[in-house]
């Protein structure tokens, strides 16, 4: 499995976070993650065309407001599942009244974080 660290994505620009919450179709993709899911279950579940459902996961992870994670089949091919990694989004003011985007994380379960540490030690070996 390949997974996108929290700590190695880019941070992600006020107005890509303001642009993805925006979205009337990444809200709903938002709200329909209570689990992992391929884009094909979330065009599905949420019936949105899956050209569309690739955009905005793409416009969602790049805003920082999801997480991919790429599982490689023995057949060859690939799947990818997506989830919210955020708790919260807070946009404020930072010292130099210039607006800033905070956005909180969900704590990571025991299974993550073993998941992460296997991960870092194998991009390091």
């Amino acid at each position: 499995m390949v997974r996108k660290h929290p700590e190695t994505v880019r941070a992600a620009s006020l107005q890509e976070v303001l642009d993805a919450l925006d979205d009337p179709d990444c809200r709903t993709i938002v709200r329909q993650l209570d689990d992992a899911m391929t884009a094909r279950q979330l065009s599905n579940a949420c019936d949105i065309p899956l050209s569309t459902t690739y955009r905005k996961l793409e416009r969602l992870t790049d805003a920082s407001l999801l997480e991919e994670q790429t599982e490689i089949r023995s057949d060859g091919h690939h799947t990818t599942r997506y989830w919210v990694s955020f708790q919260s989004v807070e946009i404020g003011l930072d010292e130099k009244r210039e607006f800033e985007v905070t956005i909180t994380r969900r704590p990571q379960s025991a299974d993550e974080r073993l998941a992460d540490m296997w991960s870092e030690l194998r991009r390091e070996t």
